[in-house]
């Protein structure tokens, strides 16, 4: 099946229809079942609130209005139709939440029409993608579970009553298009939190010592643990004199040798880490593989729905990704351990399989860690089958499930003492594995490494107590203190699950509504919060801090699942939210509307002025101010630099900021212009401008190379003209992908029997009514706007005047209207929308 739409027509004698959300399931699952199904994707959610406010009615039991989704139509039209001849429907979305929601969904569609009618509706489940697993859940249905549709529901409500209420005061004391979320929220205050730790630092100096010794050709060392008779501690030494000092007795009371004082050896187990759940999926292959979270989910969804596998054809090779159980089934766990035995040998075999518990609080025990959903592919078995992304993730995940059902391992650590006189002493340790065990097949990786990880692996030689050891050097080692880091995705997922925030399927969600509002980007590997981001922060905190807390934010999802298991109704936890949120927001209103909330900081004073110099945002972005609004003399204005931040810049670099515009000197009698518009850095001589590339500093570029800069926009500007045609905005022009026709709205495309320089006028206006909108942005997007209805706007008000009359007669006229100019119209009007929606 290559296509759910396209099969249709050939399968509609089909007894039973079973819809899942994917394309890919779909597909997969068309070719576990026989002839008597026709399998058809929704393609995710098929309904959604519409995104205005009012979608939820607060005075009548939070009714919400829920409306199909336009990009989804064409399938739900797909469903309705097949259903109309089906005897049966099987509703088999994913097993959690929003897989129940979908289902409940695609319900509510079809019995609102009337297609439900003396058919039996089933919902079925399972978390893996299998022959077996899916031909069991269709054996044994059952009900739409309420409880978790409402859970969904209220979460939805939640959701746009915190989004509609905030982000509107966000647009008007911060900046348009921003947004505040019940849950990307403290996840955004944890960024910036972060950040201000980091702003905050101070960094302090210290020493560490270090023995260098050798025993029978075998090299170690050990670190300082007591000095002149007391605990060696990291800030004991603190500067360059004492250290100093220090090493000099060091040094003269061990001589050429250190006496063993103590040997303590410990034997110790080490368990193995628990099978996957969502969370720890995304940070370890965030850790070991470099993914990020929506990569990992993405892969990870290949993986679950089907990969063409050799003779066995498509199947699913994991179980369901999205869960916080580390459950794992009798089969599974019986095809663990024959692998183990196996692969391993039968000692690495536990006499009793591992049971781990779930630290989520509502863990849905119901569904199973994610593990292979056959133990016995491994991957060196169907890696051949498997892109390197996909190949690398099973292989983590195979990993991990087998290594989770083993025996610990056996390690042995060792730790000597060792004196230098009576006053000083060293310590060095080390770690042999008597039994890897699990070892022998995976370890968890660490998100930094710890302070003494190197010295606790080392191997150390045979040493007795009394022994001399022979000293090579001792040296001495400067430090300094460093700031928190910054949370990668791995550790902000982490520690989104420690507060409680969020669940399985919104960690990827988060993340990526942080990055796509601008309110994070990543450097390195690491969320680092924007401008906007710790002004939204600082705003919500200052005036919103009980919605954006983390306990508030936990208790809120714990209630959610309360309601996800039938112990409370989702209206009255609903309303019990609303009436405190809304008095909130009421009494909130005044203060909100008297606070600046741009987030103004001032520098210090211009010393060429006099006046006060501040830094705040704006609606373009960051930029500075010298003066202010009641000056007499109007305030200049500087754009900040985009690796500038209004938190951190100082006074003598915004005013660096106001050197520019400055005239580098003169071309032909015209001045020769360096400046920072809304677009970045140009130069301009006379009408001509040219963008400064990246990797020019506008604030240190020079004449000959602006006059570069010009005479090369010139050059290109002469190249890109084909024709013109006086009277109108028409040109044929050269562009990146070829040549192509523009009126300042519209582009189209030449037809390629045509050559660009032979097209008349005529011919251009006809393949421009066929073209598509310019894509424009912010006020050029306004004008071309304006200009497209313009443009198209006579005929549409001349047919409307000479239809206006009567009902009839316009339904009459539309009859007999060809078909070639009601698809013209079609398409006018179809340009209109498009060109309103490049607007906004």
């Amino acid at each position: 099946m290559t296509s759910a739409l396209n099969d249709f027509p050939e399968r509609n004698m089909a007894k039973n229809l079973l819809i899942v959300e994917s394309p890919a399931k779909a597909k997969t699952i068309n070719k576990y079942l026989g002839k008597d199904f026709l399998v058809l994707a929704s393609y995710g959610h098929v309904r959604d609130l519409p995104g205005k406010d009012g979608a939820v009615n607060v005075d009548n039991g939070f009714a919400m209005r829920y409306e199909v989704q336009d990009k989804n139509q064409k399938y739900v039209d797909a469903i309705t139709k097949a259903a109309k001849d089906a005897d049966a429907i099987y509703l088999a979305s994913d097993p959690d939440r929003e897989g129940e929601a979908i289902a409940w969904h695609i319900r509510e569609i079809l019995d609102e029409k009337k297609l439900l009618k003396d058919k039996a509706l089933h919902r079925v489940v399972f978390t893996e993608i299998t022959p077996k697993a899916v031909q069991y859940a269709v054996e044994h249905p059952r009900q739409i579970a309420g409880d978790l549709v409402d859970a969904y529901q209220a979460r939805r409500a939640l959701d746009h009553l915190v989004g509609f209420n905030l982000s509107p005061i966000l647009w008007r004391k911060i900046k348009n298009g921003l947004s505040a979320g019940r849950v990307q929220s403290p996840a955004l205050r944890l960024i910036c939190e972060r950040e201000d730790e980091i702003e905050a630092f101070v960094s302090r100096e210290h020493w560490s010592f270090t023995a260098q010794l050798q025993e029978k050709g075998q090299r170690f060392s050990a670190r300082c643990v007591k000095l002149d008779g007391a605990k060696f501690e990291q800030f004991t030494v603190t500067d360059g004199k004492t250290a100093h000092d220090a090493l000099a007795r060091l040094k003269a009371a061990a001589g050429s040798a250190l006496k063993v004082a103590e040997v303590a050896r410990k034997e110790r187990k080490r368990r193995p880490a628990p099978p996957f759940i969502t969370s720890t999926l995304q940070q370890e292959a965030a850790r070991k593989l470099g993914f990020t979270t929506k990569k990992t989910m993405q892969v990870a969804q290949k993986l679950y729905e089907g990969v063409a596998v050799g003779e066995e054809g498509t199947v699913g090779l994991i179980s369901y990704m999205r869960t916080d159980s580390t459950s794992l089934s009798a089969e599974a766990l019986s095809q663990l351990r024959e692998v183990i035995t196996q692969e391993y040998g039968k000692h690495n075999l536990p006499a009793e399989p591992n049971v781990y518990k779930s630290k989520s609080k509502n863990a849905q025990e119901a569904h199973e860690a994610i593990r292979p959903t056959f133990a016995g592919r491994t991957p060196a078995k169907i890696g051949k089958f498997l892109s390197d992304d996909e190949r690398r993730l099973y292989e983590l995940i195979w990993k991990r499930a087998v290594a989770c059902q083993m025996i610990p391992a056996t390690l042995n650590t060792v730790s000597v003492e060792l004196a230098a006189g009576a006053q000083h002493a060293f310590r060095a340790t080390g770690t042999t594995v008597v039994d890897p065990g699990f070892l022998l097949v995976y370890e968890e990786g660490k998100d930094q490494k710890e302070n003494d990880e190197d010295e606790a692996n080392a191997q150390l030689p045979p040493l007795a107590e009394g022994q001399s050891v022979p000293l090579e050097d001792i040296l001495g080692e400067q430090h300094f203190t460093k700031p928190p880091p910054r949370y990668t995705e791995a550790s902000l997922v982490k520690t989104l699950e420690e507060y409680g925030i969020g669940r399985p399927s919104t960690y990827s969600s988060i993340i990526q509504t942080l990055l796509y509002k601008a309110y994070a980007v990543l450097e390195s590997r690491a969320f680092k919060p924007t401008d906007v981001g710790r002004l939204v922060n600082r705003f919500l905190t200052s005036h919103f801090e009980h919605y954006v807390d983390y306990d508030f934010t936990a208790k809120l999802e714990d209630e959610l699942d309360s309601v996800s298991r039938g112990e409370e109704p989702w209206t009255v936890l609903m309303d019990k939210f609303w009436k405190e949120f809304k008095a909130t927001l009421d009494e909130k209103t005044d203060e909100v509307n008297r606070s600046e909330g741009t987030g103004q900081r001032d520098l210090g004073v211009d010393p060429a002025s006099g006046k006060p110099v501040s830094v705040r945002m704006g609606k373009y972005g960051a930029f500075a101010q010298i003066g202010s609004k009641d000056d007499e003399d109007k305030p200049k204005f500087a754009s900040l630099r985009p690796e500038q931040s209004i938190f951190t810049i100082q006074l003598p670099e915004a005013l660096k900021l106001f050197e520019l515009p400055k005239n580098l000197g003169e071309l032909e009698g015209k001045p020769v212009m360096v400046a920072i518009g809304q677009f970045g850095p140009y130069v301009k001589h006379g009408d001509t401008f040219a963008s400064i590339p990246k990797e020019i500093d506008p604030y240190q570029i020079e004449l000959d190379k602006a006059v570069e800069l010009i005479h090369g926009r010139r050059e290109y500007l002469a190249n890109r003209f084909i024709k013109t045609f006086e009277g109108t905005d028409i040109q044929v022009l050269n562009g990146r992908f070829g040549p192509y026709i523009t009126d300042g709205a519209f582009n189209a495309k030449i037809p390629k029997d045509r050559e660009p320089a032979s097209l008349t006028q005529e011919e251009c206006e006809a393949l421009l009514a066929e073209g598509k909108p310019v894509r424009k942005f912010g006020r050029a997007a306004k004008k071309v706007a304006k200009k497209a209805v313009a443009k198209k706007a006579p005929a549409v008000k001349k047919a409307a005047v000479k239809k206006a009359p009567a009902k009839k007669a316009a339904k009459k006229a539309a009859k007999k209207a060809p078909a070639k100019k009601a698809a013209k119209k079609a398409v006018k009007k179809a340009a209109k929308k498009a060109v309103k929606k490049a607007a906004k």
